[in-house]
């Protein structure tokens, strides 16, 4: 599995600058609030989902997204409900515990056995703020540049309205 060291590697050899920020461990979206002013942009929570056939769904989403686990299939088209993954999985595809899950572990989904779905609101900010691989450190990317992080680990880059608040 790939660290942060290797992480930073493969974005400076796509020429991606980013900024990244050490901090205490957090494990939670509530844990984070107090980085918000230290570290611009949209600030990241994660979702990594299983549906009915076994397929699994990583949802990258702003922090105070309102997002409903009981239709929310229908926008990423998993077969019938979705659940939570569980630690073992997430591990095995995205080399990442709870608590350190992040749009970053995609570069370690080699099999592409995880769709990586981005919320649209989340992208309409120009920084987006994700945990590089652990939760000890912020790592701070263009928006831009995510997308070409993205399509240079060979995932499709797919862009869903995923969140409630927006739809409101």
């Amino acid at each position: 599995m790939k660290s942060s060291d290797d992480l930073f590697s493969f974005l400076s050899e796509l020429s991606i600058n980013v900024e990244n920020t050490e901090h205490e461990a957090v494990f939670t979206v509530a844990e984070s609030q107090s980085l918000r002013d230290d570290i611009k942009g949209g600030h990241t929570k994660n979702l990594f989902l299983k549906d009915k056939k076994g397929r699994y769904f990583l949802l990258t989403v702003l922090e105070d997204a309102d997002i409903d686990l009981k239709t929310v299939h229908q926008k990423i088209g998993a077969q019938g409900r979705v659940s939570f993954g569980k630690p073992e999985p997430l591990m095995e595809y995205l080399g990442v515990a709870p608590g350190s899950v992040t749009a970053f572990g995609i570069i370690n989904d080699t099999d592409k056995q995880v769709s990586l779905i981005l919320d649209a609101r989340l992208m309409e900010n120009d920084i987006i703020n994700c945990h590089p691989l652990r939760n000890t450190a912020t790592t701070s990317i263009a928006a831009d540049d995510l997308k070409k992080f993205i399509a240079a680990t060979g995932h499709a880059l797919q862009i869903v309205a995923l969140d409630e608040k927006a739809a409101s």
